[in-house]
């Protein structure tokens, strides 16, 4: 018999450092699984991308057993990272905080495309140049 899904939480936690602590045992604690075990299992699976934060979809079943799928990392994550900067524009209208090359959002295009409902790499690529914008960082040719 399958067993039955009680619950879906989806967390984003940086790669390879997840503690018990919030946000994970806040989440996961009132569904009454290992919160010791996930974190171990997760930081695991995440050890090589150490620097990112990389969301989690876990589905919680009635016997209290888990899974969980990981994601590619947040677009604005993978942007900062090729950009260099620690935070985004506050006024992205305005002022600019960085510049980032065509071939550095195809980059980033490729590894997003599994997560995106994009048809193909030019609309993944617009998706991208979309939220580098709203961020405050140009696209250069």
């Amino acid at each position: 018999m399958a067993k039955k899904l009680q619950a879906v939480v989806k967390l984003q936690l940086p790669a390879g450092k997840a503690t018990p602590g919030p946000p994970v045992g806040s989440s996961l604690g009132p569904h009454g699984i290992n919160i010791a075990g996930f974190v171990k299992e997760f930081n695991e699976r995440t050890r090589d991308k150490e620097g990112l934060v990389i969301p989690a979809v876990l589905s919680i079943y009635s016997d209290r057993s888990f899974t969980f799928v990981l994601k590619s990392p947040p677009a604005a994550v993978l942007i900062k990272k090729a950009a260099g900067i620690e935070s985004a524009s506050a006024k992205p209208n305005r002022d600019k905080v960085a510049k980032i090359t065509k071939a550095q959002v195809e980059e980033i295009a490729k590894l997003k495309m599994v997560d995106l409902n994009a048809g193909s790499l030019e609309t993944a690529m617009s998706m991208v140049m979309g939220t580098a914008r709203s961020m405050g960082v140009t696209v250069e040719d």
